[in-house]
């Protein structure tokens, strides 16, 4: 089950594409999204971290900040990152803390690969409370991403 809404939010210290670290401190004060996916260069993540891609315009309207979360190393994800023209940045939770901490933790992935991230979004609000929080029942499932729009809408 995916973190509660109205829960306050884990704090987090991951590393980017560019091997800097990224705190969830540093967005105190903003809406921060969170899409968790299973693994890069996967076809359904593919869509779902390309989806955000295109509609950065609406995260940005809100003054949101989006990340993509996963437990690839952060080399994996910069190929994967350039290699889609991703326009913010992606998490390296290579140790697994954060996605045992939003609750969203896969434990059998495909092919006996145990421990990735469950396919999912979480949004912060500018409180650092969890205003909304979704994970797929199947990982092969794109998020629902008119229920993440609305709860963005009511953030605003």
């Amino acid at each position: 089950m995916a973190i509660a809404v109205g829960s306050k939010a884990p704090a987090f210290k991951l590393f980017n594409t560019e091997r800097k670290e990224i705190s969830s401190a540093d967005f105190a004060g903003k809406i921060v999204v969170l899409h968790f996916f299973p693994a890069a260069f996967t076809s359904v993540c593919t869509a779902q971290l390309c989806t955000n891609r295109d509609e950065l315009s609406l995260y940005n309207d809100l003054g949101a900040v989006v990340f993509g979360i996963s437990v690839d190393m952060p080399f994996s994800l910069k190929a994967f990152k350039e290699k889609n023209n991703l326009n913010y940045d992606l998490l390296s939770d290579f140790n697994k803390l954060t996605i045992h901490e939003y609750e969203m933790y896969h434990c059998n992935f495909i092919l006996g690969i145990k421990g990735v991230a469950k396919r999912g979004v979480v949004v912060i609000d500018a409180n650092g409370n969890i205003a909304h929080s979704e994970e797929t029942v199947n990982l092969g499932t794109q998020v629902n991403f008119i229920a993440l729009k609305e709860a963005l809408e009511k953030l605003k």
